[in-house]
């Protein structure tokens, strides 16, 4: 299959490895605006599969011209340009998936081709990271297990193997969608009914294994497009997993509207952003630099099963490939959006139209593949008596 890639930075990059070492794999065309990264990625992968082009996503009759030439789109480009790359791929019949972006309804935007991409025969598939993305890929297939779901619990974070302060956090993403996740209200359903919930609150602690005590609460559009995928159910829950005590400081700055990106100030006599002093005074705290990071996951679907509770729980705890200097989250990310690529292009998947991934990836396919990617997510099952609390029971 001949794969193309839009946009060469860490996450294209990481993609079109995974594909420079997939065996289904005969081409991989690397896109960027900028033909000189694009060329640098194919010399640091060398691989006689990868070839570099240059393309301007915003120019869509260029950027058609360049699709028809492959069976599948791996869309790695900034959010802002998901909807008119899947548009594209539509009118250039041509599959396409892409990383999401929840921020300005992006994700709803691209679902609403559906109808469009079923008359072309091509299927697109939005949020393929790991939040969203594996975690609606794992909540789908636990969910799909069950005769009647009744809850959905999701606990995922990216944090440092070894945390400093004064945060204790180290970013590999941007942290202006880390703001906006801390800042806006979260989409959660409770006792049956969706309901909106601040950011940063009902802090509960998680335990992982290799961790000492973690601390998780509510953030912004983590739960994606599972509350219209699954509307009946009792509860539908995601927080974002850090070390103990990040939430209270991050809250304090919320509090102070620090983090809001539609207030400002005027500092004699200038208008000035308050949040984009914040950014700049945060960014060399938060940079990751060469130090290890973790992406700790825990996917908790109940429900009846032969008219017995039971409990489907995922569980995953990746660390940074030290030998590729890989970071776990890029691991984690651009593998699960390599693999399903795959899968449309290889006939896996073949549902046409636009589809949400915990309605269309195979969780049991998707769980082996990563696991040859040494990205191990396990699966248990427990029949319940009472109220499980989010640990783990993972042997």
């Amino acid at each position: 299959m001949k794969i193309c890639v839009l946009g060469a930075g860490l996450m294209g990059k990481e993609a079109a490895r995974d594909l420079a070492h997939s065996h289904g794999v005969d081409f991989i065309g690397l896109a960027d605006v900028d033909k000189a990264r694009a060329s640098q990625v194919c010399e640091q992968l060398k691989s006689k599969k990868l070839q570099p082009y240059q393309v301007d996503a915003g120019n869509q009759e260029q950027l058609k011209a360049f699709m028809r030439e492959y069976d599948v789109v791996i869309n790695a480009l900034f959010y802002s340009f998901n909807e008119i790359v899947a548009k594209t791929a539509i009118e250039a019949g041509v599959h396409s998936v892409d990383l999401g972006g929840h921020i300005g309804h992006i994700t709803d935007k691209v679902l609403q081709l559906k109808e469009d991409a079923q008359t072309a025969g091509v299927t697109i598939i939005p949020d393929l990271g790991v939040a969203p993305g594996m975690i609606n890929i794992l909540s789908g297939h636990g969910y799909s297990k069950l005769d009647e779901p009744e809850s959905i619990r999701i606990f995922v974070g990216g944090i440092p193997v070894q945390p400093e302060p004064p945060l204790e956090y180290n970013h590999v993403f941007s942290m202006e969608g880390l703001m906006d996740h801390y800042t806006d209200k979260a989409l959660i359903i409770r006792n049956g009914l969706p309901q909106e919930v601040h950011a940063l609150t009902e802090v509960e602690t998680i335990h992982f294994h290799k961790f000492g005590p973690l601390e998780a609460f509510h953030t912004s559009g983590g739960t994606s497009t599972l509350p219209k995928s699954y509307p009946h159910l009792d509860t539908l829950e995601y927080k974002t997993i850090r070390y103990p005590g990040h939430a209270q400081k991050f809250k304090l700055l919320v509090d102070l509207n620090l983090t809001r990106n539609d207030y400002t100030v005027d500092v004699k006599g200038a208008k000035v952003t308050p949040r984009d002093i914040l950014l700049k005074l945060l960014d060399p705290i938060v940079d990751l630099k060469d130090k290890d990071d973790a992406v700790l996951l825990r996917v908790m679907v109940e429900g009846k099963k032969d008219a017995r509770r039971t409990l489907y729980q995922y569980e995953m705890s990746t660390f940074k490939d030290r030998s590729s200097h890989v970071t776990a989250m890029a691991r984690a990310t651009a593998n699960t959006i390599s693999v399903v690529a795959q899968m449309i292009g290889s006939g896996t998947i073949t549902k046409r139209g636009v589809h949400p991934p915990e309605t269309i990836v195979p969780g049991d396919v998707y769980m082996e593949e990563m696991a040859k990617r040494n990205v191990n997510i396990h699966e248990a099952m427990k029949p319940l008596t009472d109220k499980v609390k989010n640990e783990s029971i993972i042997k």
